[in-house]
């Protein structure tokens, strides 16, 4: 049904959807944009420009859109967008942009953020998102559909994490993530394919076969990784499921590609 607690404190000019429920002791500040049946729990602190899409809920202790963590943000106006049922457990933050970094954060639908997430200024992440718990992100982290990050693994500034890829717990990630990658280990190493969570989802063995291939043109064999990118761009041309693989390892350029150890993981 909806409803707002009376000791939570809704400030003039914050919109609230219908069948808003605002539990105890939360505030809300005037620029908040709540969509339908969104549930703030308790304790809850939403600031700045901040919109939280439909159904989202949002446990005790969190702060969104709080100003960025940048020596540079002096108080501009940026924004927070955060997607349609979104799971956000206690003790998450996830903070505004900043005007150098094109004044937006956004998070897409159905993530699943758990205890202690940190999502910083600029970053923008995708649908069907997981964070285990205390999993941090550094300003400007792009993060595709479908990923999950490990628990205690903090990712640096600027990197790229592609769709479908997982980072292991414990996984400090200082460089750019292929999509369907598993990232494991101090330092990270690419150890293959995530196979367990392209098999979750739906991709059969002839894609799973044709992604093998793709990643063992670009990573194993002769020659440069430049020249291995290159032939394997004009072997896999007409293969629509290389090419997502293929433009984000051309797309780089703030961060190096996290490539296989010396021991190659199993694709």
């Amino acid at each position: 049904m909806g409803g707002i607690h009376p000791t939570a404190i809704v400030a003039a000019g914050a919109h609230l959807s219908a069948d808003v429920e605002i539990g105890p002791y939360c505030v809300i500040g005037p620029d908040a944009v709540l969509g339908r049946a969104v549930e703030l729990k308790a304790h809850v602190v939403i600031e700045g420009r901040t919109e939280i899409g439909e159904g989202t809920v949002v446990h005790q202790f969190a702060t969104l859109g709080g100003a960025p963590q940048h020596l540079r943000y002096e108080g501009e106006p940026t924004e927070l967008k955060v997607g349609r049922d979104c799971r956000i457990r206690e003790y998450v933050t996830i903070n505004r942009g900043t005007a150098m970094g094109g004044g937006r954060t956004t998070v897409g639908d159905n993530g699943f953020f758990m205890t202690g997430v940190h999502i910083a200024h600029d970053c923008h992440i995708g649908s069907h998102v997981i964070m285990a718990n205390q999993a941090t992100l550094g300003g400007h982290v792009s993060v595709g559909d479908h990923v999950v990050i490990g628990g205690l693994t903090a990712v640096h500034q600027h990197v790229r994490i592609g769709a479908h890829a997982m980072i292991g717990g414990m996984t400090p990630c200082a460089e750019d993530v292929v999509p369907f990658g598993m990232v494991v280990g101090n330092p990270a190493h690419l150890s293959g394919l995530n196979l367990v969570g392209l098999k979750r989802r739906g991709f059969d063995r002839d894609d799973i076969l044709t992604l093998r291939a793709v990643y063992r043109a670009l990573f194993e064999g002769p020659g440069t990784f430049a020249e291995r990118t290159e032939r394997a761009s004009a072997e896999y041309a007409a293969e629509p499921l290389a090419q997502p693989v293929l433009e984000f390892v051309r797309g780089g350029k703030a961060r190096s590609l996290c490539k296989p150890g010396q021991r190659h993981g199993r694709y």
